[in-house]
């Protein structure tokens, strides 16, 4: 048979009230588990929920995007809701300059593909990856591969710090 111990109601809210006085007072020394996620996290999350999306001409939607369509589509839709011109080269002029050394997660990074000018654009992801819309649909590439690292031309940042 169990026994209950019944104290007065005084005797209980006294040691309601020592508990969270005790409580609050160690709260501070206490690690406090926190979480935040930073604006590049956020938009480069946003960019993989479309790997394998098909590459389309002109296309900005995600039936199908191609290297500028898709920055534009996941930045806007991103919660950084930041709105980028449509090419690569006008979204080259959009932004920051950062050194290559100095790239972080949700930068962009620009590249000459048809060897004139800027024609091509991807997000920083860390780790000298990129993601970006190819001409086989939305993937992860290395900026060290010798197509991408011959054809760089520099990185710019649209995020807040």
């Amino acid at each position: 048979m169990i026994q209950v111990l019944r104290l007065p109601k005084w005797m209980m809210a006294g040691f309601t009230t020592l508990a969270l006085v005790m409580a609050f007072l160690f709260t501070p020394f206490l690690h406090k588990a926190e979480a935040s996620i930073s604006w590049g996290q956020e938009v480069t999350t946003v960019a993989k929920l479309y790997i394998g999306t098909p590459f389309k001409w002109g296309g900005t939607t995600s039936k199908g995007f191609d290297a500028s369509g898709y920055t534009k589509y996941v930045f806007k839709k991103s919660a950084a809701k930041i709105t980028l011109p449509l090419s690569s080269k006008e979204q080259y002029k959009f932004g920051k300059s950062v050194l290559k050394k100095n790239l972080k997660e949700g930068d962009l990074v620009f590249f000459k593909t048809n060897g004139r000018d800027i024609s091509f654009v991807g997000i920083y992801l860390g780790n000298n990856k990129f993601i970006a819309a190819t001409s086989n649909g939305v993937s992860i590439q290395s900026l060290t591969l010798k197509y991408w690292n011959d054809r760089y031309v520099g990185a710019k940042r649209v995020l807040k710090e």
